[in-house]
């Protein structure tokens, strides 16, 4: 089997009394979508924050693609492919959703500034940053500014910007949230081919979308991973059932 391409190993984030992240391991493979799930509070997004580098771990290891990044910033994270969406929007909301694109390839390029070319008219930055909106299927939204966009549109808009960063693996922090049966249908279509792109870590609520699209999940509750496995193996968790699942069950 090969290298994963994220591997998180023995992490742990306390605040207070509160352990957050409690001795977490797992992994990313290349092409699949490794869900995360659990009940309110149990961690996710604390352990999303540390994975992406807007959170240092107390203790562990993160390693992308074979190298330890677990001391670099989110900024450095980014850069090297680690790309994230959030559970709350990072958006420049005052630009229009192509700038907030075009922002992210002029990244990517490595160059910050454009003396001679006025940015808005500079084809290198504007057709890369068109054809990511088309993709996410807001292209008809590009010159919308980001306050504007509703949020399902923003959380596209988000999967754009990782998009045009060439993200070698995708962090997802409730990508369904907030949006309605059709745009939940719409963006588990677009995940599930994504995933050919590169490999997916996905934090969600929806479970029609998580046992629809996952190849792998991980439960965590109370910050502890209490179990990993296929979905059929996290259906027939007794242990699961009992500590998530089985809230939701009629």
């Amino acid at each position: 089997m090969a290298d994963p391409i994220l591997a998180i190993r023995n992490l742990n984030k306390s605040f207070g009394a509160l352990k957050a992240t409690d001795d977490v391991s797992l992994d990313l493979r290349h092409g699949e979508i490794h869900a995360l799930i659990g009940p309110n509070g149990a961690g996710k997004t604390t352990l999303i924050h540390q994975i992406s580098g807007s959170l240092k771990p107390d203790a562990g290891r993160i390693e992308f693609m074979g190298a330890d990044v677990t001391g670099l910033s989110l900024s450095q994270r980014a850069r090297s492919g680690l790309g994230r969406s959030f559970q709350i929007s990072s958006l420049a909301l005052e630009f229009s959703a192509l700038r907030n694109v075009m922002l992210a390839v002029q990244s990517y390029q490595g160059s910050s500034f454009r003396f001679f070319k006025p940015v808005m008219r500079d084809a290198s930055l504007i057709d890369p940053a068109m054809a990511v909106l088309e993709r996410v299927g807001i292209a008809d939204r590009a010159h919308v500014a980001a306050s504007e966009l509703s949020h399902g549109e923003r959380r596209k808009l988000e999967i754009a910007i990782a998009l045009a960063m060439k993200s070698r693996a995708f962090l997802f922090d409730e990508p369904m949230a907030g949006m309605g049966p059709e745009g939940s249908k719409q963006l588990t279509t677009f995940l599930d081919e994504l995933r050919g792109e590169a490999p997916i870590l996905l934090v969600e609520h929806d479970m029609d979308a998580v046992f629809a699209l996952a190849d792998r999940i991980s439960v965590l509750v109370y910050g502890r991973v209490i179990a990993s496995g296929t979905v059929d193996e996290i259906r027939s968790d007794p242990e699961v059932r009992r500590a998530y699942l089985g809230e939701h069950a009629e």
